[in-house]
């Protein structure tokens, strides 16, 4: 299983993560050029070589209209003036991006205004950043996205996240480290601070990390393949860096918590609502079972499965969703075979097959809905169709 690990013993920022997930791949020159060519408005990306604490690694500058960002312009959103999420949705829309990247960026900018509206006890929409701020973590997580997806891992674990201490000035005045914001959103995150005073985990780091991780824990064992040092701008008595190890693991699995309540009084439309909602959430699987309840009523035990990181979001959206009082919890381990999407040339046209591979065992399908639009277009049966590809 193609695992990737990101150890942020020294915090997370949008730009020391898409360095160090760059230094990841062999041709760095040749995809910087390509998140250039994407016409992020007045953008520009420059690959620098640096050093911390005599390890070499990469430093990534964001230039707006020539500009960099300074420590007055830092990625904490304003809620006067400028871009908002209207603005961004806008600006990442045109960009020449797949559609399931833009999704994943935009979902990323939707963590980070939840997490500025619950601060400032505004709604989401009256949410506003500032332009040169904007436009870099526009750049910065649309990096990611592009590198995550060009490097396609199973999985991706990250470390407990080192929050920094201390206070860190932003345009409302002096804030507490971690920033409001950071805080919010790493939720449900293993979190620690330390000796070493300032803010070592952006807002933007913080919702790039909890979006993509599987979980947060230690290092599995694994088969390193390539290591990547995406070096921030401050100096620290430590390396200030985020490390990502590629590499693969075999028969490790990872961690899923399986959230389960008992409803009784629940109609059957509610029941499908609440699970259609938690899937569409980022559930990994939702499902009931029929089961007979106290005082002889006819029930049903709700089953979701979600990553750790989701559990804090599932475990609301449950209770929000349905009438139970009480969750229950099991961690558990669990092995997947490695999923992939291939396009084959039919008599009918594009099919997507889906192909799981691993542990020794290879299986293919072709996706149900292509095979149902055939067979209604067709007037063929599902079984006919599959029996004439």
């Amino acid at each position: 299983m193609k695992t990737l690990y990101l150890d942020c013993g020294m915090g997370a920022a949008g730009d020391m993560l898409t360095a160090a997930l760059l230094e990841l791949l062999p041709d760095r020159d040749k995809v910087i050029g390509e998140l250039n060519a994407l016409g992020i408005p007045g953008v520009e990306m420059v690959c620098e070589k640096a050093q911390k604490c005599g390890i070499g690694g990469t430093h990534m500058s964001v230039r707006v209209h020539g500009e960099e960002e300074s420590e007055e312009m830092h990625d904490h959103a304003h809620t006067h003036h400028h871009s908002g999420l209207h603005e961004i949705e806008h600006i990442v829309g045109a960009l020449p991006l797949s559609g399931r990247i833009q999704k994943d960026i935009l979902a990323v900018f939707g963590m980070i205004a939840e997490a500025e509206s619950h601060v400032h006890g505004v709604p989401v929409t009256e949410i506003h950043f500032h332009e040169v701020g904007t436009m870099d973590a526009v750049a910065d997580i649309t990096a990611v996205c592009v590198l995550m997806d060009r490097l396609a891992p199973d999985q991706v674990i990250v470390s407990p996240v080192h929050v920094g201490s201390g206070q860190v000035k932003c345009a409302h005045g002096i804030l507490p480290v971690p920033a409001p914001a950071t805080a919010y959103i790493l939720k449900d995150v293993p979190i620690y601070g330390g000796e070493i005073r300032g803010e070592l985990c952006t807002p933007t780091g913080a919702a790039l990390l909890k979006y993509f991780a599987s979980r947060f824990g230690a290092m599995p064992v694994m088969r390193t393949l390539a290591i990547g040092y995406g070096m921030g701008k401050k100096d620290f008595p430590a390396a200030n860096c985020v490390r990502a190890l590629l590499g693969e693991t075999e028969g490790t699995g990872d961690t899923v918590a399986e959230l389960v309540c008992n409803v009784d009084d629940m109609t059957a439309e509610a029941i499908g609502f609440a699970s259609e909602t938690l899937l569409e959430a980022g559930a990994l699987e939702v499902y009931t079972v029929a089961a007979g309840m106290k005082k002889s009523r006819p029930g049903t035990v709700l089953h979701v499965m979600c990553t750790e990181s989701m559990k804090g979001k599932m475990v609301e959206l449950v209770f929000k969703h349905t009438t139970t009082i009480g969750i229950r919890e099991n961690i558990s381990r669990r092995y997947t075979l490695a999923r992939s999407i291939r396009k084959v040339q039919t008599p009918y046209g594009e099919v997507r097959k889906k192909i799981s591979e691993g542990y020794g065992a290879t299986r293919e399908k072709y996706e149900y809905e292509d095979l149902a639009r055939i067979a209604r277009e067709r007037g063929m049966s599902i079984r006919e169709v599959e029996e004439s590809l």
